[in-house]
């Protein structure tokens, strides 16, 4: 069949194409078809969605989650500020990634085209292999506005920028790792209501976390918005969810959020249900689209959901049991 994820229209249409990229991962993705092995699972017996297999998220670190006959494009990696080591995502098809995160701002947002989009992503910068940087990077690229780009640490030079788009009435988005975001409201204060400040995620080790509540209440007073926006992904995705206030994420129509038990990991659900993070990415063709993720969160009946932290240490180790 026709692997066009971009031509969903509805659960049928999903339900189809996922359940042919299990049977093609399971086949193809030695990872994958190891870890369902371990399970003692019949890949002919799943029928739906709650019953696929999911692979935790840190076999990404160990082994080369990868099921294509060519040679990797690019490699992305993960920030690694946990101390557990790095995580390697290989894309075969580059222009994949590019599509998945254009159409999901598309759908979201509009034409990358329609804004000036600032990066104020430090850490992210200063590395190698950040899937978010190319995202940011590519966006920016579409954005056809002279004063769209990164910012490293010149507050100085960022603060004046946005003062003149907003004077000047331009829409603007501004994305930025979120300890980035607080370092500047600490210094700055801009009445920019029309602005869309989109945060990234956690502190990156750089500061103490604080709850979303408190993080957002300190970017609105900062930044002069009324909500705050999310973007939700991971070096291990190909795909992005989006939340334009509120914490709550609604997914682009080829990716999905489950939730599985913490004491019963093979016990999933698909809505109105709190737990760990479980991850379908169609985007993710030539690697994994099944993820297990450490995110903890809840689903809600009309597909979004939100994070509500990490699994302890404790429950790690005692996930790691399973791929030991």
């Amino acid at each position: 069949m026709s692997y066009d994820i971009f031509s969903i229209k509805n659960e049928d249409d999903f339900l189809q194409l996922c359940m042919d990229t299990f049977r093609y991962q399971a086949r193809n993705c030695k990872p994958y078809c190891e870890w369902i092995n371990l399970l003692n699972i019949n890949i002919k017996n799943i029928k739906k969605i709650e019953e696929i297999p999911f692979l935790p998220i840190e076999l990404f670190k160990s082994k080369k989650v990868y099921c294509s006959d060519k040679k990797e494009q690019i490699i992305f990696s993960s920030s690694s500020t946990t101390g557990t080591g790095q995580s390697f995502h290989y894309v075969a098809n580059v222009e994949l990634y590019e599509k998945s995160f254009t159409s999901a701002f598309r759908l979201f947002y509009g034409a990358p085209a329609n804004y000036a989009i600032l990066g104020l992503l430090p850490s992210y910068l200063e590395r190698k292999g950040s899937s978010l940087v190319y995202m940011v990077d590519n966006l920016i690229k579409q954005s056809n506005n002279d004063c769209s780009g990164f910012f490293l640490h010149n507050h100085d030079k960022l603060c004046t920028l946005l003062c003149t788009l907003r004077d000047e009435k331009t829409p603007t988005v501004l994305i930025g790792v979120t300890y980035a975001l607080l370092d500047f409201v600490e210094k700055y204060s801009i009445d920019f209501p029309e602005l869309i400040v989109m945060e990234t995620g956690g502190m990156k080790g750089m500061r103490e976390e604080i709850s979303r509540t408190v993080l957002h209440e300190k970017l609105c007073c900062g930044f002069g918005v009324k909500y705050i926006h999310s973007e939700y992904g991971m070096a291990e995705l190909l795909s992005q969810a989006y939340s334009k206030r509120d914490g709550k994420f609604l997914c682009p129509q080829w990716m999905k959020v489950l939730v599985r038990d913490i004491h019963n990991p093979f016990k999933i659900s698909i809505r109105d249900a709190g737990g760990a993070i479980n991850i379908i990415d169609l985007a993710n063709r030539n690697s994994c689209s099944f993820i297990a993720t450490h995110d903890l969160g809840k689903i809600y009946g009309d597909g979004s959901f939100e994070i509500l932290g990490r699994l302890t240490a404790s429950d790690i180790r005692g996930c790691n049991l399973l791929v030991q």
